[in-house]
């Protein structure tokens, strides 16, 4: 898929309404949009932001509003420009085509990516097309929703969330416990301890299926010791570290169970700092090391970001984000004196500096970050950005230069998360795939997810400072 480009041109009001201009759906007519759009910018009054799309369709294909089927493996152009619109919540949507494939009706009739409806019109490919923009602009409704959603706080939005995620523990693995801990911030610390209470009085074994995810599972354990001081949490929490070492105590060469995938990092790196911290045994945080050093070799390019495994050198958005959190949560365990904490930490500010340069013009990380036509991809994002946020107050990163990234990430990712807990665009499940073909097509989830809303959890508490 080619890439689809936006361009903008400000407006003299800062509170000034927004118009977007969409070049021909059938691939004719980017030259008079590209012509209006530099007259208007050229004007010394210009009273709306205007957004144009000069090629919204470079591959020609058949489009369909509302999109159907899953996104962005079906009808990934009609996804992709209906979701990016919703995310823009403009309040006029102009589109110059004679064809327009029920887009004006589309927007108009239906909740765009569940933010709010959007008047559109077709108009002529004629010079002079943004005379037909109205002298008053009222605000669509996906821009009072938009509006909405940006007012609130991170504490606001971390209460939202909580009402849908974190209520269920049936398996210890990562992605109910990012939620969970996300729970223990807001002071739930009761009913979280009541989900845990199978695998601490032993009537289930926290380790019977053991997969990587389980170790980061294993966080939630972690917290409740740090919270409660129960020595029985610290045993969960040796029980998982120790799978590193032989029955005779040796260290093994890394963490079992990482299946060659760069998740490892987040998977192993900090319930192995949390494991030290909680015993006072630093033999964990050797390992942890040793671990990460592990996974470099099989998974970090030499451009500084990470391949998600052997088998491609396609960097999947999830496959960078796991390292960045994992990275950023593992020296925070460490004594600052502790000699793995140096190194430790000289890998994680490797790597934020890798990432900062992908991010895109929005704030956000993409499906695969060095590829630019793919879609903003929401858990890496805020993965990402709850690592630059912790380098930031740990002192570990330039404030000046990370600080701004952070905002902006915060104010795109804000903008994905409804009141009632709806997330746009978080990839799916995703192993280690064979070729940059298959992680471009990862199914994008809309609606309500565990995994975007347990990390949508964990970023709004670690943006309130909880």
């Amino acid at each position: 898929m080619a890439a689809i480009e936006a361009a903008s041109v400000a407006a003299t009001s800062r509170d000034a309404p927004t118009v977007l201009v969409i070049g021909a759906l059938d691939g004719q007519g980017a030259e008079s949009v590209t012509r209006e759009a530099e007259r208007y910018a050229a004007s010394k009054t210009r009273r709306y932001r205007l957004l144009t799309i000069s090629e919204p369709n470079p591959n020609r294909v058949p489009l369909v509003f509302p999109p159907a089927g899953r996104a962005y493996k079906e009808n990934p152009e009609s996804h992709y420009l209906w979701r990016w619109i919703g995310v823009q919540a403009p309040d006029l949507v102009l589109i110059v085509a004679q064809e327009d494939y029920g887009l004006a009706d589309a927007l108009s009739r239906n909740s765009v990516a569940g933010v709010g409806k959007i008047p559109g019109r077709r108009v002529d490919p004629a010079r002079g097309l943004l005379a037909s923009v109205p002298k008053t602009i009222p605000k669509s409704e996906a821009h009072l929703e938009m509006d909405r959603r940006l007012a609130r706080t991170p504490q606001q939005i971390a209460e939202q969330l909580a009402a849908y995620y974190g209520h269920e523990f049936d398996e210890p693995v990562y992605i109910p416990a990012m939620a969970l801990i996300g729970q223990l911030r807001l002071g739930r610390v009761a009913e979280v301890e009541r989900l845990a209470a199978p695998f601490v009085n032993g009537s289930r074994d926290s380790l019977a299926k053991a997969t990587s995810s389980h170790l980061a599972g294993h966080l939630v354990f972690a917290e409740l010791a740090e919270r409660t001081g129960d020595p029985r949490y610290n045993a969960l929490v040796r029980k998982a570290a120790d799978l590193g070492f032989t029955d005779a105590g040796v260290m093994k060469e890394s963490m079992p169970l990482h299946n060659e995938m760069s998740d490892a990092v987040f998977m192993s790196c900090p319930i192995l700092a949390k494991a030290g911290k909680l015993t006072h045994d630093r033999k964990y945080f050797d390992l942890a090391l040793r671990h990460l050093r592990f996974m470099e070799k099989l998974c970090l390019r030499p451009d500084g970001i990470y391949r998600h495994s052997p088998l491609d050198q396609a960097a999947w958005g999830r496959g960078n984000a796991f390292p960045a959190l994992g990275l950023a949560l593992t020296p925070s365990a460490l004594p600052a004196d502790d000699p793995a904490h140096k190194e430790l930490l000289r890998s994680y500010q490797s790597l934020m500096d890798a990432l900062a340069r992908f991010q895109d013009e929005n704030g956000m990380w993409r499906q695969v970050v060095d590829v630019r036509g793919s879609y903003p991809e929401f858990s890496a994002s805020a993965m990402i950005t709850i690592a630059m946020l912790r380098g930031i107050r740990a002192g570990w990163l330039d404030a000046k230069l990370y600080q701004p990234r952070v905002d902006g990430a915060w104010r795109a990712l804000r903008k994905r998360i409804s009141p009632d807990g709806q997330i746009i665009d978080v990839c799916e499940s995703t192993g280690k795939q064979p070729s940059l073909a298959d992680y471009l097509n990862r199914v994008a989830i809309l609606g309500r997810d565990p995994r975007g809303g347990g990390m949508a959890l964990l970023l709004a508490t670690e943006m309130a400072g909880m």
